[in-house]
């Protein structure tokens, strides 16, 4: 089983920051690809960004230059800094996973969500 965990959403005015974590635990051998995806009202789950077990990342051109995703592999944790934020960002924030467990099997694994509201 694995599991994770976000933390970090809230009530920000726009221009402000928030920083998103996202930790996985459980029965993980290593972990390739994590990513961060947004449900706004009334719209489809999109992708904000991606980040590769190398390093190597991808944005949505709706929030390059302002967010940046890293994450800390020892750590089993990915971090979303949300910088100049803006109302249009209001959405719930997922973080997912490409996990290979220790059993070797492969799967794809979410987190619970995270509310982030920017007001204007």
């Amino acid at each position: 089983q694995v599991q994770l965990v976000e933390s970090g959403g809230g009530l920000v005015q726009a221009g402000g920051s928030l920083r998103l974590s996202c930790a996985a635990s459980g029965s993980i051998f290593s972990i390739n690809a994590m990513g961060w995806f947004r449900r706004a009202p009334g719209k489809q789950r999109e992708l904000v960004a991606g980040i590769r077990s190398g390093g190597s990342t991808n944005y949505a051109d709706s929030v390059k230059g302002r967010f940046t995703i890293s994450r800390d592999n020892g750590k089993n944790t990915v971090y979303l800094q949300l910088n100049s934020l803006k109302p249009e960002d209001t959405a719930v924030y997922y973080c997912n996973a490409e996990v290979v467990a220790n059993d070797g099997l492969w799967g794809l694994y979410w987190g619970q969500g995270t509310q982030v509201t920017v007001s204007s």
